[in-house]
């Protein structure tokens, strides 16, 4: 039995379900017998089965071998039933705007593509109007473009050139037929023989174009799950995107493909390519806004560039440096979640004409997951970096290693630092009791459980400024509680009654018979843990259990970096009794106004108020590898490349007074939420040969420097109150390190005492960080009022210095330098006036 009226189940089904989703199916079979049932089922299994070919066709990667076979056949059979001498079928491309033919089959190299412009030339014109064009003289014909329409190795004399249409006559290709054979002319009867079976082409040659672009997104799609599965599989950047670019490279069908990073710092784009003869990776680095790359990376536009070197974006460097030839481009931009661009991918040389829109569509959301992949390796490498840093941290400093989080609270702690606190030493294998101290050490304020002075301030201030403590020679007293029925654990003793203790400091002791007091002396060190981006994501405190050997090392610690101290206990104390001539720079600096400041103080706040400032100070010249010479009262005295040699002394010097004023300002801070006076200081740097060494007697001897470099900033710190600035440089510190500063010459100076002249500099910062306009334009006027001063051209100087000190009303130099230029003014100084200033007093 048959099923009537069946048609296409499917297609019919589809059709209909697009008006209405109502199931039109189980409407059609529910009076149907099982025969015809039966019958139903046979139709729809033969339809699917047809489906299932078709879809074995679109994943089969010889279907566009097939589509060549089927053009060849069709070509040579229509070229033989209309007698031509060489018969061409081109393909309508409507997203390049163009047709294409596979043409040469005896060519050496196999058949090419040949691609024309639609709309151009004979074939194009019949393509774009669907009018056929029979031509019997095509040299003549006003439409005839003899480097399109001549095919090569033949003169063309008739031509007749017509359209295959699709089923809903749309023109999908058109037939071009050369030379009629027997010195006649293509006829009418041509042009009917051939529309019997145009209409079948058209249909076949529809249904493979839309086999071939579903074969191809087909394709896409795998590419991209392919490429998306990488991505998702591997941190490894650098390899999995080369792997993944190379696929897209493959689809794409370029000849090149290649992923550009972006680097922030440098305002570069860089990646590594392959050299011309593919021997060797090369790395090319590029401004982020020089070339095609650079144009994305700054814009963030999609190029499609069909003529590179027409392109006036286009740099051909690259092409120069590396022996390649570019000619189109696809460069589009790749995105983090933020929205911020951080790569560019660059495809290179389509195989077949240039990249299209379908190409812009696959590579956007390839760009979407390299995105996401480029993001996650980021962070990744930023918790290696992290991890890194931390074990680097602990590698690097003593055994007892406490982290904590942003609280303050213990995350881990180490063997060396549970034996600190009472762990017994036998016992690290035993995790019953393992389990209960960290238990009850985890998630504990550190300041809880070890008990050192200010623990606390210095851990907060550590998480929240990124401020780094060491403090030497801390004693540490704790208790082991141990009775017999019980494992041993730490016992604290209790702020306000240091005789009592309580076990974990939480609870009371039963029996104090069994307590054993732990007294250890400590060094201690708290830093911040950051991130690569710097922020601090949480503190490390490190505790050093001082032995006799080490407490000669704890007092070097007083004066110097604990690096450095180490190296000087190798050296011996006998080097350091030999006094040597050293290159070094030399820091003073001076609290502005002390006795003012401190008239109203207890003896003891301005120890208080020493102590505090002092502190914060010395550190800023132990984190810049100074040794700490002496302190004067309310300055001090520090030196840069001595005892050990330093070979940037000049620019550590340096670095360290400016971390002394970043300092002082959140010093300060403090002190105006406290409500109480802020400090002012001032400091003097001057680099030169000093004699360094012990100085003094057997039973009392210190180290020191002497030189002139000590006397000249001494000096210098003392200008800084006569020019209201903060830092003063010599001439020869500038010297060693002036390209990384920015600074205004003050003036040139005469100690007392001294016979040569030198030139000082105020500091005003570093190099890195940009001046605004004001305050370059107020520099301009001053240093030109500088240069008449000098050449006695004081009218000149006076004007300059006037416009300057509209800018910077309270700048004492410039007002010191008008006052001096108007005196000179009115009474001109001798010939042999020099400009430069003698001091009068130290």
């Amino acid at each position: 039995m048959t099923f009537s009226n069946a048609g296409s189940i499917l297609a019919t089904l589809s059709q209909f379900t697009q008006f209405n989703r109502s199931n039109a199916l189980t409407e059609r079979v529910q009076d149907i017998s099982i025969n015809e049932f039966v019958c139903l089922l046979d139709f729809i299994t033969a339809e699917f089965q047809q489906f299932l070919r078709a879809l074995d066709m679109i994943n089969n990667e010889a279907l566009e071998t097939m589509l060549d076979q089927i053009m060849e056949a069709f070509t040579f059979k229509i070229g033989q039933i209309l007698k031509a001498e060489r018969t061409t079928i081109f393909l309508v491309d409507e997203e390049q705007q163009q047709l294409w033919s596979k043409i040469d089959r005896g060519h050496k190299n196999g058949p090419r593509n040949l691609r024309i412009p639609l709309k151009l030339g004979i074939a194009g014109h019949v393509a774009a109007t669907a009018e056929t064009l029979n031509i019997e003289n095509a040299y003549e014909h006003p439409l005839f473009k003899k480097d399109i329409d001549e095919r090569p190795g033949l003169q063309t004399k008739t031509l007749l050139c017509m359209p295959i249409c699709s089923s809903t006559g749309k023109v999908v290709a058109v037939v071009q037929l050369v030379n009629k054979k027997g010195e006649t002319s293509f006829d009418d009867q041509d042009e009917e023989r051939f529309s019997e079976f145009a209409s079948s082409i058209g249909i076949i040659l529809e249904t493979c174009q839309s086999f071939y672009i579903a074969a191809r997104n087909q394709r896409g799609a795998s590419a991209l799950l392919k490429a998306t599965s990488s991505l998702g599989q591997s941190l490894d950047l650098e390899a999995t995107l080369q792997a993944v670019m190379e696929q897209a490279r493959k689809l794409m069908q370029a000849d090149r493909s290649t992923l550009f990073m972006l680097s922030r710092e440098t305002s570069e784009l860089w990646s590594k390519i392959d050299s011309a003869d593919r021997t060797q990776k090369m790395e090319v680095r590029i401004p982020a806004n020089r070339g095609i790359a650079g144009f994305v990376a700054s814009t963030g536009q999609v190029l499609n560039i069909t003529d590179a070197y027409a392109d006036p974006r286009f740099d051909p460097s690259t092409d120069r440096r590396t022996g390649y030839e570019t000619r189109t481009i696809l460069c589009m931009p790749v995105f983090n979640s933020n929205s911020e661009l951080i790569a560019v991918t660059q495809l290179i040389n389509k195989e077949q004409g240039s990249f299209s829109a379908s190409d812009e569509e696959f590579m956007q959301a390839f760009n979407i997951q390299a995105g996401i992949a480029l993001e996650n390796a980021k962070l990744f490498e930023n918790v290696l970096t992290e991890k890194q840093y931390q074990k680097d941290i602990l590698e690097s400093l003593s055994d007892a290693v406490i982290s904590t989080d942003l609280q303050g609270r213990i995350v881990t702690i180490n063997d060396a630092a549970l034996e600190l606190l009472g762990y017994p030493a036998g016992e690290h294998h035993n995790e019953t009791m393992r389990q209960l101290w960290e238990c009850k050490l985890v998630d504990r304020p550190v300041w809880e459980v070890v008990p050192i002075d200010n623990l606390q301030a210095r851990l907060e201030d550590s998480l929240q400024y990124g401020a780094k403590s060491y403090v030497p020679e801390q004693d540490l007293h704790l208790a082991s509680y141990c009775p017999p029925d019980r494992s041993c654990l730490l016992a604290v003793p209790q702020p306000l009654a240091p005789e009592e203790y309580l076990i974990w400091n939480e609870e009371e002791i039963a029996d104090p018979a069994y307590l054993q007091p732990i007294d250890r002396n400590i060094n201690l060190s708290v830093n911040p843990l950051t991130n690569g981006e710097g922020q601090v994501r949480g503190g490390l405190v490190v505790i050093e259990d001082i032995s006799q050997e080490k407490r000669m090392k704890s007092t070097l610690y007083r004066y110097m970096t604990p690096g450095v101290a180490e190296q000087v206990m190798a050296l011996g104390d006998e080097n350091l009794m030999v006094g040597e001539r050293r290159d070094v720079t030399i820091l003073f600096s001076d609290i502005r106004g002390y006795t003012t400041l401190t008239e109203n103080l207890e003896a003891t706040e301005v120890v208080s108020l020493l102590n505090q400032y002092f502190e914060t100070m010395v550190e800023s010249v132990f984190d810049y590898h100074g040794t700490l010479d002496k302190f004067i009262g309310d300055a001090l005295m520090a030196v840069f490349g001595a005892p050990l040699p330093l070979d940037d002394h000049a620019w550590m010097s340096i670095k360290s007074a400016l971390d002394m004023r970043r300092r002082l300002d959140r010093f300060n801070h403090r002190r105006v939420v406290d409500n109480q006076p802020q400090i002012q200081f001032g400091i003097g740097i001057s680099s030169g040969e000093v004699v360094s060494g012990n100085i003094g007697s057997q039973k009392r001897m210190d180290y020191t420097v002497i030189g002139d470099g000590v006397n000249v900033s001494a000096r210098l710190e003392s200008l800084t109150k006569q020019y209201l600035c903060d830092i003063i440089i010599s001439e020869e510190t500038l010297a060693l390190c002036g390209d990384r500063l920015w600074v205004r010459e003050l003036d040139k100076i005469r100690v007392k005492g001294k016979s040569k002249a030198t030139k000082i500099y105020e500091v005003i910062q570093e190099r890195e960080h940009h001046l605004t306009d004001n305050h370059h334009e107020f520099l301009d006027l001053y240093h030109r009022g500088r240069a008449a001063y000098m050449n006695k051209d004081f009218q000149r100087a006076i004007a300059a210095f006037k416009q300057a000190h509209k800018i910077h009303k309270h700048d004492q130099a410039t007002l010191i330098h008008l006052r001096r230029a108007q005196r000179f003014s009115n009474n001109p100084p001798g010939k042999n006036w020099d400009g430069i200033y003698t001091m009068q007093t130290k």
